[in-house]
């Protein structure tokens, strides 16, 4: 199953591109699943059917679902007020009702992700699934989550100790503290497993992201900060469009300073991007008829996934290099800390902890360079922990 993650700046017509490339590979004979992420129903809108938490068609091989934040949460939290009842009883916690209940920050990404967990496991699958992310900055933070969690989940119940949690009871006497009871382990291995599903939904080489932007100065920016930010989650757009196009020549004196703005951005974009070009309507796309007008790529080829490959320069100068493609950073926003086996890595207002890979945790940091848009990290051997020939 293949999945094309849509996201780029507010305001560009994010849902409308992602709607028109569901319905053309509809239309073309894929099964394909329409996800909205938007709270109000802006993909009803654009499709001129009312999207909810139940899937609804659109047409021939084409469904339609946004998922209910409310719902989800109020399910989870029953679900875990059942688990925990011998805790919140000793505790003289009173429960809470579904009804009194209201989503928490937080709680829209996570039915978003479990969203394309449901959709990729899913018996009837889809042969493609296609999802109206929210805008750049919210994406990414959505497509940082499982990560995120999966580690600090680790931290607080790390595996040597889940393993060990037959000898809790014995532990808890000897220690005279209350050792973590069974539910917490069960609820977090839950969790775990969860958000692994996500995860590789979003690492799968079958995912894929489309930027969509308008040629303009602020549409330029937003496409630099969305680079970059996909860039550190190893993650690169499969294509940029851009999105309401105005034709040329135009006569109207206007509206020709708009077209020379749009002009010189594509003109930018076409160095590094080779962005796709869908024209302005002259008016809102609304329904199956505006949205099979517009001219949105296709659904192939796939591109090839983004690597951040290990090579060995031992004999030359002894060290290694690690080889990280960050298009759009600079240098002076660039950080790079050791802690462990894992790298924090920064650049910019992003930020990300990644393990280093196993050859370099026998090194040391030896320094690291910016080059045409790729860091390259620099390590050297340590000699307690290489292994030495003879």
């Amino acid at each position: 199953m293949r999945t094309i993650l849509f996201t780029g700046p507010g305001g560009t017509g994010r849902t409308t591109v992602a709607a028109a490339t569901a319905l053309q590979a509809a239309r073309q004979g894929t099964r394909t699943l329409l996800i909205g992420t938007d709270r109000t129903d802006t993909l009803g809108a654009t499709l001129g059917t009312p999207t909810g938490q139940t899937p609804v068609r659109i047409t021939p091989g084409l469904t339609a679902w946004r998922p209910d934040a409310t719902t989800r949460f109020r399910e989870d939290l029953a679900a875990f007020q059942d688990r925990a009842t011998t805790a919140l009883d000793l505790l003289g916690a009173a429960r809470l009702d579904p009804e009194e209940l209201t989503p928490l920050p937080g709680a829209e990404e996570l039915a978003v992700l479990r969203a394309l967990r449901d959709a990729a496991l899913a018996e009837d699958a889809h042969d493609l699934v296609v999802v109206d992310l929210p805008p750049t900055e919210q994406a990414l933070a959505l497509l940082a989550l499982p990560e995120e969690l999966r580690r600090y989940l680790r931290r607080l119940l790390p595996p040597e100790r889940q393993a060990a949690r037959a000898l809790r009871p014995v532990l808890g006497r000897l220690a005279g503290v209350p050792m973590p009871a069974e539910w917490l382990y069960e609820t977090a291995a839950r969790w775990d497993m969860d958000l692994a599903a996500v995860e590789a939904v979003v690492a799968d080489p079958d995912t894929t992201v489309r930027l969509v932007a308008e040629p303009s100065p602020a549409g330029a920016d937003g496409v630099r900060t969305a680079t970059l930010g996909l860039a550190l989650r190893a993650l690169a757009p499969e294509a940029l469009i851009a999105n309401r196009v105005f034709p040329e020549p135009t006569e109207d004196t206007w509206l020709a300073g708009l077209v020379a703005q749009q002009r010189k951005t594509l003109e930018e974009w076409q160095h590094s991007h080779d962005p796709h070009r869908v024209a302005h309507l002259g008016r809102d796309p609304r329904g199956t008829d505006d949205l099979t007008a517009l001219a949105v790529p296709g659904v192939n080829p796939r591109p090839a996934p983004v690597e951040w490959p290990v090579t060995s320069r031992l004999t030359d100068d002894g060290v290694l290099l690690w080889h990280i493609p960050l298009p759009g950073a600079d240098r002076d926003e660039l950080d790079l800390v050791r802690r462990g086996d894992e790298l924090v890595l920064g650049a910019g207002r992003f930020r990300r902890i990644v393990p280093l890979p196993s050859a370099l945790r026998r090194c040391s940091v030896a320094g690291a360079s910016l080059v045409e848009g790729e860091l390259r990290i620099r390590f050297a051997p340590d000699p307690e922990l290489w292994p030495t020939t003879r």
